[in-house]
């Protein structure tokens, strides 16, 4: 076997090795009883999409219809954003798309601190897992809690930032666009830079879906 052959082999089988984990990262998700919500919640979303993207989308946490299949963004936001990857060339299944918080707030109020806290390691470990070379955070809570907390998405949307080993880009969350036209161009537009810089980047390469 050749060096390069090799190589590849090894790389292989790392990525096979960080699909397991993050399989069984996600079943630890939805066994979670770490904070109040696990009381509350129909089921956790760990998250759905291509396992070895090079893009990952990071919402506030489940709605209630999330919460209802156990899958993220499959609500009137999703169908958005569905619409929104695809104006750009991608599909759900060229992402990979997840939450702040993996059980679904009551009433769909903001997520507290607390809760945040308990459930960061598991986005934290994702991450980790996947190294995604970019993540597109959706929304206030994300950005605040993955970037900076004293950022106001009004203010750095359309932006990239880079902290640590990560580069992140800041989008209005979808659901905040649904019936405000004028912040729905918005975030179209965004996305059509999002595009450009993924361009830029040599990240919008032939996608390997994983399911």
């Amino acid at each position: 076997m050749t060096g390069k052959e090799n190589s590849h082999t090894l790389d292989q089988q790392g990525a096979e090795c960080h699909r397991a984990q993050l399989l069984e990262l996600h079943d630890a998700v939805r066994q979670c009883r770490k904070c109040p919500l696990s009381e509350t919640r129909t089921y956790a979303v760990p998250g759905e999409g291509n396992l070895s993207a090079r893009v990952m989308f990071v919402g506030e946490g489940p709605g209630a219809q999330e919460d209802s299949e156990g899958k993220p963004f499959v609500g009137a936001a999703g169908r958005l954003l569905g619409e929104l990857l695809s104006s750009i060339g991608l599909t759900r299944g060229d992402v990979f798309i997840t939450n702040v918080v993996k059980c679904r707030p009551p009433g769909n109020r903001d997520p507290l601190d607390e809760e945040i806290a308990r459930c960061l390691p598991y986005l934290r470990k994702q991450v980790l897992l996947m190294k995604p070379l970019l993540l597109c955070t959706l929304g206030k809570h994300a950005l605040r809690t993955l970037v900076d907390s004293n950022l106001s998405i009004s203010a750095v949307h359309g932006k990239l930032f880079t902290k640590g080993n990560y580069r992140f880009f800041a989008m209005y969350h979808p659901a905040a666009a649904l019936y405000q036209q004028k912040l729905k161009e918005t975030l179209a537009g965004d996305f059509i830079t999002l595009r450009k810089h993924l361009e830029d980047n040599e990240l919008l390469l032939p996608p390997v879906h994983q399911q």
